[in-house]
């Protein structure tokens, strides 16, 4: 908006209908008092003022509107017709004048020097605000970062406060935090602890979980630095999600040293009585069968079905006492796995043909689903092998009215992956429970009493499966069923 000063009302109204054939809103002022009570009041783009007027003459106007900081930007363009001298034209900007124009006034140029002191003037009041919401931006990004200094500093207060060795990671996997536990396994905050020869690679293990954006759950032993002694510790990294997107990674390592102590010595035990329980076990299986023969039973008679069941149990044992071997192994870190590239649809038709003949086919049905994998893929033959068919007794076992199990397979070539799931619609597992299927000699509360075990299957699946670099899982729901999964890598 414009302001036009004048005490001549024809000068005012010939002015106003010039500006307003332009466009221009135009607010008029007879006086100078009149013209400060506006002036202060609205804001305006440009004020055209008279220089001789009564009372309060044109460059008195400009003093006093330079004087308020509301105005003190607004452009002045003077008019005048008496005072054309040069003195008067230098007093007029120093008066806080933009332009000094005299009378008789040409309305082109007139016109001209208006677009240009109110282009520019809208110009100077847009920037003025785009400073301002820049610095209530930039005032506003301090406080966040003032605040998220904050919530780190808490935050690493709380990691410091921790028994176990605590460190972040950023979003590329460089460590950038870690506590003062720390420094007890490591000499620089930028390396991890020098990692037993034996033990898995952190930084490999680490990599191959950054890139699925998966969290890593991993046992070794680290070196103290003081002490030179390699503790056992269990390393967790979590990752932190912010907005879909991985923000950043959380770590601990807490000392499970005395805790894998016992577990060796109990796993000692266990190694040293299933090595002589096979033995006489051999012998009792051999001196069955050898009474099978010079008995001679007929197949229909009740003995001979005694000496079925007799077999049958000590082939029951037989695998008990194969389990806590393996266990034995895994805990001893002997338990071996040798790849060669093995078609895994061939493995799969084995394992299945495996339990129909050890079943009975009228009641077992298994059908096949998904993408038949008619691929080579790097694995230990024999024991994913082992873990199939523990998936399938499970399925069959903890299915007494549906004998009903599918198994599907999925190829994710992104993920680089094969999927091999096993399902049943047995009695299902709760959902609190399920995460721990897969630990050792863990049982489910409501199916301990109705099927017999010692929760140590699944465990041995699970390590075979980890050291293959894949994954193990479950999804059920009680009274419906489950399926049980694992992954390969494909290379």
């Amino acid at each position: 908006m414009i302001l036009i000063v004048d005490d001549n009302q024809s000068n005012l109204y010939s002015l106003q209908k010039l500006l307003e054939s332009k466009d221009f809103q135009v607010e008029t002022a007879n006086s100078g008092e009149e013209a400060l009570g506006k002036a202060l009041k609205n804001d305006y783009a440009l004020i055209i003022l008279d220089v001789q007027m009564p009372d309060m003459d044109g460059f008195e106007v400009a003093e006093t509107l330079a004087d308020y900081s509301k105005t003190k930007e607004v452009p002045i363009i003077f008019l005048s017709a008496v005072n054309t001298d040069k003195k008067f034209i230098t007093q007029g900007y120093a008066s806080g004048a933009k332009d000094y124009v005299t009378k008789p006034v040409d309305p082109e140029i007139l016109l001209l020097k208006v677009k240009t002191f109110y282009n520019l003037q809208e110009q100077n009041i847009a920037m003025k605000k785009s400073q301002q919401n820049l610095e209530l931006e930039v005032k506003g990004r301090r406080e966040s970062q003032v605040t998220m200094k904050s919530q780190i500093d808490h935050f690493h207060l709380m990691l410091e406060s921790l028994p176990q060795i605590a460190f972040t990671l950023n979003e590329s996997g460089t460590v950038d935090f870690v506590n003062g536990k720390w420094y007890e396994y490591s000499d620089s905050g930028q390396h991890f602890p020098e990692v037993h020869p034996d033990d898995p690679d952190i930084i490999e293990e680490f990599e191959r979980c950054r890139k699925k954006g998966k969290a890593l759950e991993l046992e070794m032993r680290i070196k103290n630095v003081i002490s030179g002694n390699y503790r056992y510790h269990l390393l967790r990294v979590t990752p932190v999600y912010e907005e879909n997107r991985i923000k950043n990674w959380v770590g601990t390592f807490t000392d499970i040293d005395d805790q894998k102590k016992v577990e060796k010595e109990k796993d000692e035990f266990l190694s040293i009585a299933s090595h002589e329980l096979k033995t006489p076990l051999t012998s009792i299986k051999a001196y069955v069968q050898l009474l099978e023969r010079k008995l001679k039973l007929d197949k229909e008679s009740s003995e001979a079905g005694f000496v079925m069941k007799v077999q049958g149990q000590i082939e029951k044992l037989n695998t008990l006492i194969t389990d806590l071997l393996d266990v034995s192994k895994i805990e001893n870190g002997k338990l071996k796995i040798n790849k060669k590239p093995v078609n895994l649809e061939n493995l799969i038709s084995n394992a299945i043909e495996t339990i129909l003949q050890t079943h009975d086919e009228q009641q077992v049905k298994i059908e096949r689903h998904g993408i038949k994998p008619d691929i080579l893929i790097p694995l230990d033959e024999i024991r994913i092998e082992q873990v199939l068919i523990n998936f399938l007794t499970n399925a069959i076992k903890y299915s007494p009215n549906n004998n009903q199990v599918i198994v599907s397979t999925f190829v994710d070539k992104e993920a680089e992956e094969v999927r091999v799931n096993v399902t049943d619609f047995g009695i299902g597992i709760p959902d609190f429970k399920q995460d721990a299927v897969f630990k050792k000699f863990y049982r489910v509360e409501e199916s301990s009493l109705q099927f017999q075990g010692m929760g140590i299957g699944l465990f041995i699946c699970s390590e075979i499966i980890k050291q293959h670099h894949g994954s193990v899982g479950v999804s059920s729901i009680v009274d419906e069923g489950s399926t049980f999964y694992f992954t390969l890598p494909l290379n």
